[in-house]
């Protein structure tokens, strides 16, 4: 079982073996996190993302799938891609995908020798998943994790660092 904490801030700043970008498929940039790391990273991690195959027209990593690069400015040593669900009412096998997106973050992580991982709250931005809900899969996610990672999961604001605190907690009891 992975160890996780919590921490309130801004996941460009963390000095960690990975961070994790909540990105699209399109591995391009965009808002919210995934505008913020392409920002802090500069030019060499969307240089990098285009270098990277398409899997379909515009996609270089599928919904749940995960795609790592280096982290080029970033206090980091990679950055994990990771394609989240859009929220669609919770009928359209969003939890499996969020799951899997977790759990392909973390293969890929330890399959590069990462020994510290921060992840955002995935879809919990613009794709509309509601946070609770994410922070349930979140936390089950990272806690049935066998791997050896020190796991950080970096919430932007108060109110998300509490939901998935609370998440955390129900967790532990």
């Amino acid at each position: 079982m992975a160890h996780v904490r919590l921490v309130q801030g801004d996941i460009t700043r963390l000095a960690r073996d990975a961070i994790v970008n909540a990105a699209n498929p399109a591995l391009l940039g965009g808002g919210g996190v995934d505008g913020a790391i392409h920002a802090a990273a500069g030019p060499g991690l969307l240089a990098e993302c285009r270098a990277l195959p398409e899997v379909a027209p515009g996609v270089r990593c599928p919904t749940g799938e995960a795609r790592l690069t280096g982290a080029h400015r970033l206090p980091a040593r990679y950055v994990i891609h990771t394609v989240g669900p859009v929220w669609r009412g919770g009928g359209h096998d969003e939890p499996a995908l969020l799951r899997a997106c977790y759990r392909n973050s973390l293969a890929l992580a330890a399959a590069h020798g990462v020994g510290t991982i921060a992840f955002p709250a995935i879809s919990c931005g613009v794709y509309g998943y509601p946070a609770a809900l994410a922070a349930q899969v979140a936390i089950a996610a990272l806690r049935d994790h066998a791997g050896g990672a020190d796991v950080t999961l970096c919430l932007f604001d108060d109110r998300l660092l509490g939901i998935f605190r609370a998440a955390l907690d129900a967790a532990a009891s």
